[in-house]
């Protein structure tokens, strides 16, 4: 089996349970659309799949740098107002909050911690995320693990998300690492599987039972725990 030096996790959803953490902020940010919501007749259900379907479009716009990390954080929140028919003055406030909630939300997917006191005496270990950094770097905090990396690249600091080669670019300048030495572990066949190929590193996907992708990954498992079997 390959021998590796630098092993580069993914974040949201690979280490972090980004939904879980999601869920639990938008329910706090939805507490403070009460005295807009006439009557209670807005549910969090509602509330949550509009912001879903809106976020979503606007990351894309985000990714290929049609609007701002400013824009993107205000026009989601402004959007999902409008389109419930309620007052979007507070659009800046419900943003600026989950700027502030969002890191304090500290939920990781099973086998984190112990996958990490594992790799960590092996390997040189880091992470490559999209994202914004305060964010990001608070959520590494907050949780606990920051200590475990010894670099941590955000895509806001490349000025490219992955699977832009320019973010890998910089993650192997900065550690000093060569694709050939480097794995990179992440849940998005496009972001972490597509990105590595492309960028002449080897890949490991987490994927979800019953999930597919169009790329074919060097490794698969359907759980951190299982990176054992590999490295």
């Amino acid at each position: 089996m390959k021998t590796y030096k630098h092993i580069f996790f993914d974040l949201d959803r690979t280490l972090y349970d980004f939904d879980r953490s999601n869920l639990a902020t938008l329910q706090e940010i939805f507490k403070l659309t009460g005295r807009y919501n006439h009557n209670g007749i807005i549910g969090f259900e509602s509330f949550h799949e509009a912001y879903l379907e809106i976020n979503k479009d606007l990351w894309n716009q985000y990714k290929k740098q049609e609007i701002s990390k400013q824009e993107l954080n205000l026009r989601r929140f402004a959007k999902t107002l409008d389109r419930l028919g309620m007052d979007n003055r507070i659009a800046q406030t419900l943003a600026d909050e989950f700027i502030r909630i969002s890191p304090l939300q500290v939920y990781l997917l099973p086998g984190a911690i112990e996958i990490l006191q594992y790799l960590f005496p092996k390997y040189q270990l880091h992470i490559i995320t999209n994202g914004f950094s305060e964010i990001q770097f608070e959520k590494l905090k907050r949780a606990d693990i920051a200590e475990y990396f010894r670099h941590i690249i955000v895509s806001e600091e490349a000025g490219a998300q992955k699977p832009d080669p320019r973010i890998f670019a910089l993650a192997l300048q900065k550690t000093g690492a060569t694709p050939s030495e480097s794995l990179i572990i992440g849940d998005d066949p496009h972001c972490d599987i597509y990105g590595g190929q492309n960028s002449g590193i080897d890949q490991v996907w987490l994927y979800q039972a019953g999930e597919t992708s169009p790329y074919q990954p060097t490794y698969a498992i359907c759980g951190l725990l299982e990176l054992s079997s590999i490295l």
